[in-house]
């Protein structure tokens, strides 16, 4: 190592030791990368982690599925080596999550949008098909719904299976699994489904520009008379229960669907088919980002981070013949590529 570049590291490494009272420094507390985050995100990192850890110049990263929202919170509660370098998202952190952030030393965040993946509602292939309107998906599992009858109104939700809320559905029990609070999938299916469907009324879709809270209120709330059921963050548990119970459907990404096509199929939603290319071309009406943000006081300290970091978007990763893609990520345009390149090379400051 030349005597720059090394003055540089132990520098960081002191600055780090400062903000950690007890600590000597991060390097002889881990010589690893610790990951949190999305069990979405989690395939990804962990196949770049393997292709990383065996280049050999550095471990291979350790990466645990905590949820978007538990792994936000883990990654924001401070800087120093007992602390997460990298935390997976599911969707993009929020103003608050980022302000707790800062309050605990870590202002300094670098975004890196790793591409994109559709929010689909899966069934057994052996059980009833079900293509579905994001509009009856709302009126399946809002607590609350408005009333056909008078459509001001709020009443509680009284159907108990598909075909009460539109003839062409099945007649079976509405069973929806899906993932808990803290899950990032859990916040898309709100945005993308949820809010999509609630803002089919008309006064609605008003509230939502008048007051914000009381939309969400209505429209985010979920059924707990057994309709929709929190299956946990283990999709591969959710596959085995509607497998046990083939009216049942789970809410999945696209990226795990495509893993168990052998058992499940994707219901269309809005008429559209959830497939790479629909995803890819933005037709299917549920697709998202996905994020990894990275603690920029770590880099240069925590060894390898900022190599991995540049795996994560090389052109054999995020590339449309990358790896990544023959995992399931449906890669971004090649202009955001480029983007989400430059913005890692500055290190660019995230702001939500």
């Amino acid at each position: 190592m030349s005597r720059i570049p090394r003055v540089l590291a132990l520098t960081a490494a002191a600055a780090l030791s400062a903000l950690v009272p007890g600590t000597a420094s991060a390097q002889s507390a881990r010589d690893f990368i610790t990951i949190v985050g999305s069990s979405t995100v989690y395939p990804f990192t962990t196949t770049v982690a393997e292709q990383f850890g065996r280049q050999g110049r550095f471990k291979t990263p350790k990466v645990e599925s905590t949820g978007t929202g538990g792994g936000v919170k883990l990654f924001c509660n401070g800087v120093g080596p007992q602390f997460p370098d990298i935390v997976n998202a599911s969707r993009r952190m929020n103003a608050s999550e980022f302000d707790t952030c800062r309050k605990n030393g870590v202002k300094d965040i670098v975004e890196v949008r790793v591409g994109y993946d559709g929010l689909t509602i899966a069934e057994s292939k052996r059980g009833p098909v079900l293509n579905v309107t994001r509009k009856q998906v709302y009126l399946a599992l809002a607590k609350q719904i408005p009333d056909p009858a008078n459509p001001t109104v709020l009443i509680p939700n009284p159907y108990t299976t598909w075909n009460q809320i539109d003839k062409s559905l099945p007649a079976t029990k509405i069973e929806v699994l899906g993932p808990p609070p803290t899950s990032g999938t859990r916040d898309s299916f709100h945005e993308l489904y949820m809010e999509a469907g609630c803002r089919t009324y008309p006064w609605l879709n008003t509230l939502r520009g008048q007051d914000e809270k009381r939309f969400k209120r209505i429209c985010h709330t979920m059924r707990e008379d057994g309709a929709f059921i929190e299956a946990g963050e283990n999709d591969n548990l959710i596959v085995q229960k509607i497998e046990a119970n083939r009216s049942a459907v789970g809410i999945f990404g696209f990226s795990f669907l495509e893993e168990n096509l052998d058992q499940l199929r994707g219901s269309k939603i809005d008429g559209i088919e959830p497939t790479f290319e629909t995803i890819a071309s933005g037709k299917y009406p549920a697709s998202r980002p996905l994020f990894i943000y990275v603690k920029k006081a770590h880099i240069g300290v925590i060894p390898g981070l900022l190599e991995f970091v540049n795996e994560y978007v090389s052109d054999k990763a995020l590339g449309e013949e990358g790896y990544l893609a023959d995992r399931g990520l449906v890669p971004q345009p090649k202009s955001d590529l480029a983007r989400t390149r430059a913005d890692v090379k500055s290190l660019k400051n995230f702001a939500p």
